[in-house]
């Protein structure tokens, strides 16, 4: 895969997405936005397959993780919508929910979503490290959510800041326009890990491993289920659930991740 705005590297199982605008701390365009739902859209249509990707990766260029939306985008926008329009649209809210699809894509994906976390991790930024699955930020990681010391609303990004913090500490950090070290973000649960720069990619290898550990079709079940498990009364879902744990316990990723426990090897979806 080619892009303008993004660099796709393919591990093995792991397709690493870096977020290239390094002239501008990675600051997400429109064009990164599209681009990033297309490698995501790629990468899921392999799901099922031999050579199948079961694992993102999200990290930015030259230090820096993503500075936000684009001022650009967003100054044409508004230039757009004082000139009125024949359509009715609304420039302005068309851009800004672009940003939330993506974010709805990342979040609803198969596939496990790992985020490393470096430098700036700033408005849309923040919003990808709040739906990643696993979120690993470095000692050099400085969160900023700034809209509302601009005079605008996080809005995309407020109902996954909610999911991942909770009500009380989100709308802390709203209120304040918040500014969080890497420590902070830690400490509240915005990031999973907090490691030294030198030993980021040991820490992803770990996750990895981790990961690949499972079996992906259980583990896309299980992110569907828990999705629907965080809008819903718990007995509400206990015939579904017993129906997904029914159809997984009788498929072959059962019989062989049993059979691999007994025989004490390894399952067959575990990479060399």
């Amino acid at each position: 895969m080619t892009f303008e705005t993004i660099i796709a590297r393919r591990q093995g199982p792991a397709l690493e997405l870096t977020l290239n605008r390094p002239e501008s701390r990675n600051a997400m365009s429109l064009a990164m936005v599209a681009e990033l739902q297309q490698a995501l859209a790629q990468a899921e249509q392999t799901v099922g397959s031999d050579d199948a990707v079961r694992v993102i990766v999200l990290r930015g260029a030259a230090g820096h993780f993503c500075s936000g939306g684009d001022l650009k985008d967003m100054a044409a926008a508004r230039m757009r919508a004082m000139q009125g329009g024949a359509d009715g649209t609304d420039p302005i809210a068309e851009v800004n929910a672009r940003f939330g699809h993506l974010c709805a894509a990342f979040a609803n994906s198969p596939l496990a979503i790992v985020a490393l976390l470096e430098g700036t991790v700033m408005g849309g930024g923040f919003g990808l490290a709040c739906v990643a699955d696993v979120a690993i930020a470095t000692e050099t990681a400085s969160f900023r959510l700034p809209e509302t010391s601009l005079g605008v609303v996080p809005a995309q990004i407020a109902p996954f800041l909610v999911e991942r913090l909770g009500y009380s500490q989100a709308k802390r950090l709203a209120v304040t326009g918040g500014r969080l070290d890497a420590a902070a973000a830690l400490r509240i649960g915005l990031v999973h890990q907090q490691v030294d720069s030198g030993q980021l990619q040991a820490a992803l290898e770990a996750v990895l491993a981790d990961i690949l550990a499972c079996g992906p079709g259980a583990l896309a079940a299980t992110k569907a289920l828990m999705a629907k498990a965080r809008l819903q009364a718990p007995a509400s879902l206990i015939d579904e659930a017993a129906a997904v744990f029914s159809r997984a316990a009788q498929g072959p990723e059962a019989m062989e991740g049993m059979g691999a426990f007994l025989q004490k090897r390894k399952p067959n979806w575990v990479p060399g």
